[in-house]
């Protein structure tokens, strides 16, 4: 006779793997308390899951917080996961896909700042909601930073005009 369960024929999860997604899913919700209003909206949330994450902020006694905690885990359950999660990496500083993003920004600056007018081009042709003047006029002063050895303020402005470009076109802002 051999020696298997018929759990495994048919697919079956142990209580084992179902108590890790459902601390997985309570860990999601506790990431998604950390996060701004304007970025909850963007997310599909039912109401009782969206009226859960502002009271989070109200429970501050240990088990209180606690409960309240494993209670998003529950409304968890019955959301977009994949969506929640996708918008998680774009602004998550701890994960490698924002942190490849952050390294393409800072990229773009140091060739607009060494480049010429062919690196300004291919930046409006990837980011065309530029405002060519604007930007223009920063590596100009980036540049002239640079020459007389002076803190980078401009390289700093034109890195944070960088990124809320790129924030705009992956439609965060």
């Amino acid at each position: 006779m051999p020696d298997y369960s018929d759990a495994d024929d048919f697919g079956e999860k142990s209580k084992s793997q179902v108590k890790r997604e459902l601390h997985a899913l309570q860990d999601l919700g506790e990431r998604l308390t950390t996060l701004k209003p304007e970025l909850l909206d963007r997310l599909p949330l039912t109401d009782a899951l969206r009226k859960a994450l502002q009271d989070a902020s109200k429970h501050t006694a240990h088990i209180a917080s606690k409960r309240h905690r494993q209670y998003i885990g529950k409304l968890m359950r019955d959301q977009d996961i994949d969506a929640i999660l996708a918008l998680i990496e774009q602004v998550d500083a701890s994960t490698r896909q924002y942190n490849e993003r952050f390294h393409a920004l800072e990229r773009w600056r140091d060739r607009l700042v060494g480049g010429g007018d062919d690196d300004l081009e291919a930046f409006v042709n990837e980011f065309p909601e530029t405002d060519r003047q604007h930007l223009r006029s920063l590596v100009r002063h980036a540049q002239h930073e640079a020459a007389r050895n002076k803190p980078p303020a401009a390289a700093r402005k034109i890195f944070k005009y960088i990124r809320e470009l790129d924030e705009v076109q992956r439609g965060l802002k």
